[in-house]
Order: C-alpha cells, then structure tokens, then sequence
C-alpha cells in the first residue's frame, strides 16, 4: 500500500464492503508512501496515526504529472492568515481553539514569514493538516512535530513548550562571533515590530527593570500602565527602554536602548490615537488606563551575528 499527501484512506465493512470510514492523508511518515499515516477522519476533523488493515485502501486523488499533490481546499490569503469558512470560523465550521502546540506552531511560521502552503510543503505536511494543528487542539505525532520543527527553524522542545521558564541565552557563543552597531534606522525597525520591552527607572528603593507591552507612535515608545505603578512613578524624570531579540539556534541576537524623558499621555485625541493603534492589551491584565510615553532621545543598538572564518 502507497499513498500521497491528499489521499483518501477508505475503511470498508468486510461483510458489505460499504464505507465504514473515510478521512484525508495528511501526513506521511515513509519517504516512499508507505504506512503509517496521519489521517483527517471526514467524520470528526480528528488526526490519528493510522496502520491500515486488510479492510482499508487508498484512494488516489488525480495529481499533475510531475507535481506535489494538493489536496482540495478552502482558498488562504497570501500572508498565510485564516482558513476562510464559515463567517467568522475557521475552515472546520467553528471558530479557531487552537492548543498550546498549535499557537507555538503559527508563531514559529510567522517569524519565518511563511505561508500555511510554504510551511507545509517544507514540512513535507498537507496544508489541510497544518490548518487543523493552528486552528483546533491537537496532539501530533512525534514525527510530525520534528518535520515541523526542522521546516520552522526550530525544536520539537521548543513546540511542546519547553524551556518558557527558562532565560534565553543559554547555548553556547558562536565560533566566530561578530559585534556591530546598529544604525538609527536599524534601531527604528526592529523597535517599530512592537512586543514586549524592558524600562528602566530609578526608585527610592533602588534602581527597578519592568517588563511592558510596548507600541511605537510618531517615534516614541507608549505602554500602558496603573496610576500607582512603579512606572507611574517615573512620569517627569529620564528613562531608558530595552528590547531584544535571541536566536538561540544561531548564537545571534540585537539589542536597541532608549533612553528620554517619560511622560503621561492625557490629550483626549492623543489617547484616542494610541488606544486605537495599540497592537495588545498588557498581559498582566487588571485596570491599566494610564498611557505613559518615552521621547526618543537617544537611541543606540547592537546586534551579534557568526561570521565563517
């Protein structure tokens, strides 16, 4: 028994040979189409590890001579968002839940800038099933997740969740290390993709490093935080700002300082512009209304990279 990608395995009664069962091949674990497969049940949207039977068989779907099977779809927009289905659900007629596993995967392809179609095809995966692992809970073989990992630049640890306890930063330095600075522009557009950033103030207590959901508008950092905050505080005097950046694979990374002078953000239009541009919500959630701004004076940047010798 050989299979594609896009194939149907059909499981029959052996008493009627009616179709007991029916689902898409979506995953392959031989080189040369033979079992095991990961199949897409029609009947559930369920992928499961498959060894065929004396009752099941496969279904070939037509294929271009010459060409990688593509499996019947929905259409998916070019920058790799959302299976189109049903209004405001995903392509398997409900609203996207995805797991833990499926939004480690998304956030991997999107850091790649890939599309579902792009990742799937390095992947050696049918589109389709790649959809249902960022959509929907799932719980993919070890196979799977290692042609994931090596088709998103990253570990099967790493999409299990593995390690988010843990510092970045650990591996060990690169052979042949480069250190360079970035200039002004350089600082701007890696500052401009938003995330989270570090402030630094001083205190009564000391010196204090907090981490924030940052947005950048008209070249100044803007965050939102509680009127009795640590960060409130620092309102009227000069911060800096950090973000970085770690590619633990490579031994490579940036870094981009800021440092200006902090102020509360109380125009009614000024904070109508920053509600509406914010990219996310602060994670710590609770009631933090007050937008404080950095104004960049100073803004310098390094970045590490490995150089062949």
């Amino acid at each position: 028994m050989r299979a594609q990608l896009g194939d149907q395995l059909v499981v029959e009664s052996p008493v009627t040979g009616a179709t007991r069962r029916d689902g898409e091949i979506v995953g392959l674990h031989h080189a040369d189409g033979t079992p095991p497969y990961d199949v897409r049940w029609s009947d559930t949207d369920e992928v499961t590890l498959v060894f065929p039977g004396a009752d099941a068989h496969i279904h070939h779907i037509e294929h271009r001579p010459g060409s990688a099977p593509e499996p019947s779809r929905p259409s998916e927009d070019e920058s790799g968002g959302q299976w189109h289905g049903e209004p405001g659900g995903s392509r398997f007629g409900r609203r996207p839940n995805p797991g833990d596993i499926g939004r480690r995967v998304a956030a991997a392809r999107t850091r790649q800038g890939l599309t579902r179609v792009e990742a799937a095809h390095r992947a050696g995966i049918a589109p389709g099933y790649l959809a249902y692992l960022e959509e929907q809970p799932a719980d993919p073989t070890m196979a799977s997740l290692i042609r994931l990992g090596d088709a998103l630049g990253t570990t099967v640890t790493a999409l299990l969740g593995g390690g988010v306890d843990l510092p970045p930063g650990q591996g060990q330095a690169a052979l042949h290390p480069q250190l360079r600075d970035l200039s002004r522009d350089e600082c701007r557009a890696r500052l401009s993709t938003h995330g989270v950033g570090r402030v630094a103030v001083s205190t009564p207590d000391g010196p204090a490093v907090v981490p924030v959901n940052y947005d950048v508008v008209d070249d100044e950092i803007a965050f939102r935080t509680a009127p009795d905050s640590v960060l409130a505080a620092a309102v009227g005097s000069e911060v800096a700002f950090e973000v970085d950046h770690v590619d633990e694979a490579m031994s490579q990374g940036w870094s981009v300082l800021v440092v200006g002078p902090a102020r509360v953000v109380t125009e009614p239009d000024s904070v109508r512009k920053l509600v509406e541009r914010a990219h996310t919500k602060p994670w710590p959630g609770g009631e933090r209304q007050m937008w404080v701004s950095i104004q960049s004076m100073r803004i310098t940047g390094r970045r590490i990279t490995s150089v062949e010798p």
